[in-house]
């Protein structure tokens, strides 16, 4: 479940545009010049375009808690969902809602961004997305639901919750996931601005981390999850007793949100959380996009 949902209005006017390829960027750095098309966007907030950022456009469940505590972890401002331009501007890297949706309209905005799919073995990904959907749905109803119209958009967009009869069906969410993965790989298609991991993958950490262009020389997932413990703000079953620290091909991803578990973005305490719904010189204004 999220850990913010407020429903604050917002404003959609401006077409999409179109697939453009970035190469030959380095990450997490500021760029010699802004970018007219994203000063725009943002209403001529100019640390936006100083920031070069990573959106994390894997689908709910796929791993994209464990992703944003590892990224914490090495020094990036994180927004685990954002609903605010303030948040994007705020965050080097954003995963959840809006990302998986709204990824070709953020690649318009952000030029520099990088962009990471997270893909599931799907016997694993459908049940636990039941398990998640059967908890949101009352949440996501257009009129009566407490969920942030974004993340209300986000999944009536990829998840078509107001157009089926049984949206936690098994067959309707893998035709979803394929979907939304046959239009990522297409979109990204021969960029190198693109990054597709599975997080159970032994050295997956590495792998983004070396994509990043970030050392991996950080604290290891061993301090992560030590000092997690240590915090007795934490639910005990934040991090899964199954994890690991490193392999022989190099770093692994903390199990975050196993099982059950929804909530562990919210109860990770760390000061490089960026809030959702940050506000900024346009209150909580969000960008003037539509899908």
């Amino acid at each position: 479940m999220p850990d913010n949902a407020n429903n604050s209005p917002i404003t959609t006017h401006v077409q999409p545009t179109g697939n453009a390829k970035h190469t030959g960027h380095s990450p997490i750095a500021t760029p010699d010049e802004t970018y007219p098309s994203l000063s725009n966007a943002l209403g001529g907030e100019q640390a936006a375009a100083e920031k070069l950022k990573v959106f994390i456009i894997g689908l709910p469940r796929t791993g994209t808690t464990s992703v944003s505590v590892a990224l914490l972890e090495q020094g990036l401002n994180v927004a685990h969902m954002a609903f605010t331009k303030q948040a994007f501007m705020l965050a080097d890297a954003i995963s959840d809602v809006p990302c998986f949706s709204d990824y070709r309209q953020l690649d318009g905005l952000f030029p520099q961004a990088k962009f990471v799919y997270l893909e599931r073995d799907l016997a694993k990904w459908v049940p636990s997305m039941q398990m998640l959907l059967g908890k949101m749905l009352p949440h996501l109803e257009a009129k009566s639901g407490r969920f942030h119209p974004i993340m209300k958009r986000s999944f009536r967009h990829t998840f078509a919750i107001d157009k089926v009869m049984h949206p936690v069906d098994e067959a309707h969410l893998i035709d979803c996931y394929q979907r939304h993965q046959h239009e990522v790989f297409a979109y990204f298609h021969g960029r190198e601005d693109f990054i597709s991991l599975d997080i159970s993958h032994a050295g997956s950490l590495s792998r983004l981390l070396q994509f990043l262009g970030l050392a991996t020389n950080g604290p290891t997932l061993g301090q992560m999850t030590d000092r997690a413990h240590s915090n007795t703000q934490i639910n005990s079953t934040l991090i899964h007793q199954d994890r690991v620290n490193t392999s022989e091909h190099g770093l692994d991803f903390p199990k975050l949100n196993a099982g059950t578990h929804v909530a562990a973005w919210h109860e990770y305490k760390h000061p490089n959380k960026v809030n959702s719904n940050s506000a900024g010189p346009q209150s909580r204004k969000f960008f003037d996009y539509t899908l």
